[in-house]
């Protein structure tokens, strides 16, 4: 047998032989895993789409999922998402994975006549729920990154991106300006979602605003006139006696202050006299 390869500089994939050689699979889930590994991260795509889709039938795809699975090689996983819904999410390996270990309860043997008892739970292992910011910034930063299904992220990994997605909505930013931060741009073919969101969390990190200026002046709480700083002023307090009104020549008396300050913010209403 004589083999013939083609170079391609573009739109192919790597391969390991173990899994091409796999004598452990049927022929049908050899090339199912290989279309499947072809795909792009975050390829969307069911038992049913891929069985409609070739000449075998969904029985003889159902048949090979099963093999890939009893053989390490494809994964499907339920996680529970921010806001208390449950879907399906398949992983494929181009190595066969061990099958995650489910702890057993232990057999009690019946001729020793001991109680078994059961262990106690470590409390500094007890997870801790999130509060209602983090809450708030993972529902926030699922309903930006959902147009988008390569950016596809698991409850922990939102939880960790949900003190910097805290620090956006803090300086006043909305979901449209996260968006516009996270979604376009993204590479091709994408490896880690939540390295690519971290890092455009950190660098594309607006700059705090600015407080607004404090009033440049203050009024006293029994005539209103304005007053260096919040309180009383000197003639109120029997300190001394009122200034001119600027630009009447009279004494500032209440009537005359209310006046002159209606005229100096433009309110409607009479001008005021210069020697009113």
């Amino acid at each position: 047998m004589r083999i013939h390869r083609s170079v391609h500089s573009r739109a192919f994939s790597v391969l390991p032989n173990g899994l091409l050689q796999d004598r452990r699979l049927s022929y049908t889930a050899r090339g199912l895993l290989a279309d499947l590994l072809s795909r792009p991260d975050g390829w969307r795509e069911d038992g049913r789409q891929m069985a409609d889709s070739s000449p075998q039938g969904r029985g003889a795809v159902r048949r090979a999922l099963k093999e890939l699975k009893d053989a390490g090689y494809y994964r499907v996983d339920r996680v529970r998402m921010a806001d208390g819904t449950v879907r399906s999410e398949a992983h494929v390996f181009d190595t066969p994975q061990p099958e995650p270990a489910v702890p057993r309860p232990a057999s009690g043997g019946g001729s020793s006549g001991r109680a078994v008892t059961p262990p106690v739970k470590d409390p500094g292992q007890e997870p801790t729920l999130p509060d209602e910011r983090t809450r708030a910034a993972v529902a926030t930063l699922f309903r930006v990154i959902r147009p988008e299904p390569r950016l596809r992220l698991g409850e922990a990994e939102a939880r960790a991106l949900a003190p910097l997605v805290t620090q956006w909505l803090e300086r006043g930013c909305d979901e449209a300006e996260l968006a516009h931060a996270l979604l376009p741009g993204l590479p091709q073919p994408m490896h880690s979602p939540v390295a690519i969101l971290r890092d455009r969390l950190q660098r594309k990190l607006p700059p705090e605003r600015a407080a607004p200026p404090p009033t440049p002046y203050a009024e006293c709480g029994r005539c209103h006139d304005p007053v260096p700083r919040p309180g009383i002023c000197r003639a109120c307090a029997g300190l001394g006696t009122r200034t001119v009104a600027v630009g009447t020549g009279a004494p500032a008396t209440p009537g005359g202050v209310a006046r002159a300050r209606a005229a100096l913010r433009g309110w409607p209403g009479r001008p005021v006299a210069a020697n009113s």
